[in-house]
């Protein structure tokens, strides 16, 4: 497990990313993590006393590296931007499982169940995060219904959500 210390940043104007907090991964210690990787895998590991697993880092270019730094990791760490903290990292080796309600509901259309099987793992675990993330049954079935409205519109996760949030303005 590799430690360092690390301070929250936030990105002011950066396309999709704009607004998040992030934590920086140095290109040298994502490259010990899983050598010669350029795309974005999985970690585990503490952030001061939070322990976390299955947490993306993703590529920013020139071998650098990103974790968001979500609403969860704020609130059980009590950091803000600005705010430094020491990270353990490691490589997590075990599979993300896509949420069994989501493909149970999606295998009712088959269509549908094609359409995110056919997507970069990557986002398959987005869809299935924001799923799995829901606190009540009436939050996860509205997730689950806009997941399939869409694979009916071949939507990814970004334009799925952007669709829902221009409906309620």
């Amino acid at each position: 497990m590799l430690q360092l210390t690390v301070k929250l940043k936030k990105f002011k104007e950066q396309g999709e990313k704009t607004g998040w907090t992030y934590i920086e991964i140095p290109a040298n210690v994502a490259n010990q993590l899983s050598p010669g990787n350029k795309k974005s895998f999985r970690t585990k590991g503490c952030m001061d006393d939070y322990k976390f697993k299955q947490v993306a880092l993703i590529p920013m270019g020139d071998g650098e590296f990103i974790i968001p730094f979500n609403a969860v990791m704020r609130k059980h760490t009590g950091k803000k931007v600005g705010d430094t903290l020491i990270i353990q990292l490691a490589f997590d080796e075990e599979e993300k499982l896509i949420s069994s309600e989501l493909l149970d509901c999606l295998g009712e259309d088959p269509i549908c169940l094609e359409r995110f099987l056919a997507l970069p793992k990557g986002h398959q675990n987005y869809y299935s995060n924001w799923v799995d993330s829901a606190k009540t049954p009436t939050t996860k079935s509205d997730r689950i219904v806009k997941t399939i409205f869409a694979m009916q519109h071949q939507m990814d996760y970004g334009a799925m959500i952007r669709h829902f949030k221009s409906l309620k303005r």
